[in-house]
């Protein structure tokens, strides 16, 4: 049989069993079974179909209902939501010297893809997005394997968040958990990755993802501030374990960061809690090894190094290091931002400052942008000079004494007692621009936090002397350098001011000596001379802003009861310093933008207040501070250099202030002391003078000194020690009778009263002739110089004298009159040549009688209490035998007895009755061996030539140390 034949009989074998099976009862269950499974297999197919296009429908329904009222954004708004995130600003010294980061909520430096080690980006992408080169922007198994985690609440949370999904949450959306924050975080990254490139991506995110905190507890973001904080280091130079370290923080930026917060004071975390950074650094290592990017032998090395020994150390933030300049940088920026600001809305600037909540306004958005935008803020401060100046004043040891102020906590009420020093503000600018160069803003910042160089406004004293009274008189052309100013008491409705010291008078004396020795009488009758001209107008054109209407009509504005801040002072001097040119001071050159755009420039505008003839003459008067009689000797003497300068100083009432303002061609430099408060609890006042030692003006000379010293030996340059005040061609020297002003008469030059001294050609030179002078004999009432009467007895007058007329004395003492005899008292620079023309109105009434006494050798008497009594005869039984003048003494030693008498005798001759004693003639009793041979007694000639008179010192002061005002 073939084989063909064979299967034919095979297959109708089988043919036949299986009907007979499927006719069998056992077939028929099978039958009916299988077609019922197979139904219920196509059903639950099609049921699985449907659902799972429900599920889809209720799920793409869902999710456009969890996005439906994300606002549709532009490309171009997105791309400027993830670049814009906040950056640190930086404040800069002068000439680019990096100083340090303004204090924000978290810092943030940028940085660029190409400034980035390899290894922090390969880090990356091994632990944060494996996948981030090859998916859109999500990738959907880790975003169900993530949705399942969350429905089944499984405590291992692996994420599922790409790079593009991390940038959109933290620079668009929240950190919100919701679902419809992750469906918004999908949607907007698959849209981003449309319109921004990979690197984009990559880098925007390197810059804005949380990296715990630095070395000081700071907030850091970004991986540039996160390698400097971390490791001191930038980010283009971190290797393979400090990449790893850092790629691994931002899943527990607080837990692995390897530092404590700034509220603990910073520094390294324990041994056991910087051990979970450095856990999540080897799981990195892992990652990296396992993806490809580093090999087996990387692995084993990075896992062996010692990470620890890497971290950097806790460092002086640049508001802690320098807090004063940090904080006057950070004020003024603001200021500008504010202006800036409020100019691109259209605000007028006169209206910001007149409405305050408006100007709260803008201000408050401008200190948000300078912490937050990454500016560079550039001063004008030379570090070193800066730094030199405030090493000296912290060193010093001169300023007097330190209080204690109690105070109270204000949890407990506890109180407690701080300590109360002399505070100090000082301030160097350059003339010419206004730039302050550097400044001194206090002793301690923990004790006050007013920078006393800027905030502080205090009595000016006798400085503002220059600047309100002298250069605004030459100005007006009332008085050149040397004209005579009267310095006689006057006392106007109620108020006699007086000198330093009280007693002293100088008469008529040249104004730069005046100016010099800071006589207040003589300063304050000049002021009167010029008050209805408003001379205040000059400080306000200085820029001095807190001018009153008051401080423009009180004649003791002229002795500095207007406030100032050291500030403003230095810079009026430095207009001085400047030939009379005001440059506003300035301590911002310039900001910038994150993108390095120049955003405000300063520029200088000169104005001029003072004519250069002027500037230039009060800066020659000035110069005689420093010399001689001036109260300020003691400066130039503590300088290691001899620059062209020029200084004043300043006492406010009860030594509440010190001030010297110095300044040489081209920079000013003002120093101030004085206790913060001027008045403490129940009334107290802080006084400069007690408990201190040296005089507050000497005290302040030192530091003055000190100061000049090292900001010339730090910027020789700016200071140019070598330059000099070059004289303007309209300032010429002439001659001048000094007792008047006016034009040498031939009695002047007789008398030897002319001097010569620099003027303003342009206003004022000496052209009238002096019609002043008398000649006339002289007599002196109680130690003042009068014109002699006729009756005057001849004994008494002093002959040669060089009088002056009654004209010429109303003319000095207007309008405030005055003691006319004080205009040349014997202490006077011209009490030699020059006496009083004015008549002692006598009263024709004898003079009262004195009382006499003898004593061994010697008769004494009181002085007469009649006020015209210019002298006295002393009598022996009626013959004269001396004459005493007024101001000699009043005793005299007489030899042998008789009936003694003292007579007093006043201007007009009369006398009083005499005072008499008998005094008996004693022999003295001398033992023989001891007798001398006996001389013929020379005969006694009654003298009428009084007893000489011992020198007369003159009445006036030691050069005072300073002035103080009343």
């Amino acid at each position: 049989m073939s084989h063909k034949q064979n299967e034919e009989r095979f297959a109708t074998r089988f043919e036949r069993k299986y009907n007979e099976f499927q006719q069998s009862k056992a077939g028929s269950i099978i039958r009916i079974g299988s077609g019922i499974a197979w139904n219920l297999m196509i059903l639950l197919l099609v049921v699985m179909f449907i659902g799972g296009i429900f599920a889809v429908s209720v799920g793409a329904g869902y999710f456009a209902h969890l996005v439906s009222k994300e606002p549709l954004r532009s490309p171009e708004e997105m791309r400027n939501a993830v670049f814009n995130y906040e950056e640190t600003s930086e404040i800069y010294y002068a000439n680019n010297v990096f100083f340090g980061t303004i204090n924000a909520d978290i810092e943030r430096e940028k940085t660029t893809l190409d400034k980035i080690s390899p290894y922090v980006i390969d880090a990356v992408y091994a632990t944060e997005d494996e996948y981030f080169e090859e998916h859109e922007g999500i990738v959907p198994k880790a975003i169900i394997r993530g949705l399942l985690q969350d429905i089944t609440n499984s405590s291992s949370q692996t994420g599922g968040s790409t790079l593009t999904q991390q940038l959109i949450k933290n620079q668009i959306l929240t950190n919100e958990v919701s679902y419809e924050r992750k469906a918004k975080e999908i949607l907007l990254a698959m849209r981003l990755e449309h319109f921004m490139t990979k690197d984009e991506i990559l880098e925007a995110y390197l810059n804005v993802i949380p990296y715990g905190r630095n070395a000081i507890g700071q907030n850091i973001a970004g991986v540039e501030t996160a390698a400097q904080g971390i490791f001191n280091k930038p980010a283009s130079d971190l290797n393979l374990p400090q990449s790893a370290f850092i790629a691994g923080i931002p899943q527990a930026p607080f837990a692995y960061t390897p530092f404590k917060s700034n509220v603990s004071g910073g520094g390294l975390k324990s041994d056991d809690l910087l051990e979970r950074g450095i856990s999540r650094m080897k799981t990195v290592l892992f990652r990296m090894k396992e993806t490809g990017y580093i090999t087996e032998a990387e692995y084993e090395e990075a896992l062996a190094y010692d990470i620890k020994k890497d971290f950097r150390e806790p460092y002086l933030r640049a508001n802690i290091e320098e807090p004063y300049l940090t904080q006057e940088i950070q004020n003024r920026t603001v200021d500008i931002l504010t202006e800036i600001f409020a100019a691109e809305d259209g605000i007028d600037p006169e209206r910001l400052e007149q409405e305050q909540k408006l100007k709260e306004k803008y201000r408050i958005i401008a200190d948000r942008a300078m912490r937050t935008e990454g500016y560079r803020i550039h001063s004008t401060i030379d570090r070193d000079m800066y730094k030199e100046m405030n090493r000296v004043a912290k060193e010093y040891q001169n300023y007097g004494f330190t209080y204690k102020r109690e105070k109270r906590d204000p949890e407990t009420g506890e109180k407690y007692l701080v300590d109360d020093p002399v505070q100090v503000g000082a301030m160097m600018i350059e003339n010419s621009t206004g730039r302050i160069l550097s400044f001194v803003g206090g002793r301690d910042f923990e004790l006050s936090e007013v920078n006393h160089a800027t905030q502080a406004y205090r009595h000016l004293g006798s400085s503002i002397k220059p600047l309100l009274v002298y250069a605004p008189a030459i100005e007006y052309g009332v008085i050149g350098a040397g004209s005579p100013v009267v310095d006689v008491k006057f006392t106007s409705k109620g108020w006699s001011p007086s000198n330093y010291i009280a007693s002293y008078e100088a008469g008529i004396i040249p104004a730069r000596e005046a100016l010099a020795m800071s006589l207040n009488v003589a300063t304050v009758r000049l002021y009167y001379d010029i008050i209805d001209r408003r001379p205040m107008e000059f400080l306000h054109n200085m820029g001095f802003s807190r001018l009153t209407e008051t401080d423009y009509t009180v004649p003791s504005a002229a002795l500095g009861t207007v406030d100032a801040s050291v500030e403003e002072n230095t810079n009026a001097f430095a207009t001085l310093g400047n030939g009379g040119k005001y440059a506003k001071s300035y301590m911002i050159e310039r900001i910038e933008d994150k993108e390095g755009n120049i955003i405000y420039q300063h520029e200088v505008n000169p104005v001029e207040v003072f004519s250069p003839e002027t500037a230039y003459i009060v800066t020659d008067m000035l110069k005689g501070v420093l010399y001689g009689n001036g109260t300020a000797p003691a400066v130039t003497g503590q300088m290691n250099f001899r620059p062209d300068m020029a200084a004043k100083t300043g006492t406010s009432n009860d030594f509440a202030d010190s001030w010297l303002v110095g300044y040489t061609p081209n920079v000013s430099l003002g120093v101030w002391f004085g206790y913060k408060d001027k008045i403490v609890e129940n009334g107290v006042k802080r006084n400069l003078a007690q408990r201190s030692g040296a005089h507050p003006t000497t005290r302040v000379s030192g530091l003055f000194s000190r100061l000049m010293n090292v900001a010339n030996a730090t910027n020789p340059d700016v200071i140019q020690a070598g330059a000099r005040f070059e004289r303007p061609a309209q300032v010429v020297n002439r001659s001048f009778c000094g007792i008047s002003g006016l034009a040498p008469s031939e009695a002047c030059s007789a008398a030897g009263l002319v001097r010569s001294d620099l003027f303003n050609a342009k206003v004022m030179v000496p052209s009238k002739a002096d019609d002043s002078i008398i000649s006339g004999s002289y007599v002196s009432v109680k130690g003042e110089n009068y014109l002699a009467h006729p009756s005057t007895p001849a004994e008494f007058i002093r002959a040669g004298g060089t009088g002056v007329n009654e004209q010429f004395i109303q003319r000095m003492l207007a309008p405030l009159g005055g003691n006319a005899s004080k205009l040349f008292p014997a202490n006077s620079l011209f009490a030699k040549s020059v006496v009083s023309g004015k008549v002692f109105p006598a009263d024709d009434v004898a003079p009262a009688p004195v009382t006499v006494s003898y004593n061994g050798s010697t008769l004494t008497w009181t002085a007469s209490p009649s006020n015209d009594v210019i002298g006295y005869y002393v009598m022996r039984d009626g013959v004269r035998i001396a004459t005493i003048q007024d101001g000699q003494s009043l005793s005299l030693n007489v030899n042998g007895g008789g009936n003694l008498s003292v007579v007093a005798v006043d201007i007009t001759g009369l006398t009083s009755t005499p005072a008499s004693i008998s005094v008996e003639e004693e022999e003295e009793e001398v033992p023989e061996e001891e007798i001398p041979e006996e001389k013929p007694e020379e005969p006694e000639t009654p003298s009428e030539k009084p007893e000489e008179k011992p020198e007369e010192k003159p009445n006036k002061p030691e050069a005072p140390e300073e002035d103080k005002e009343s």
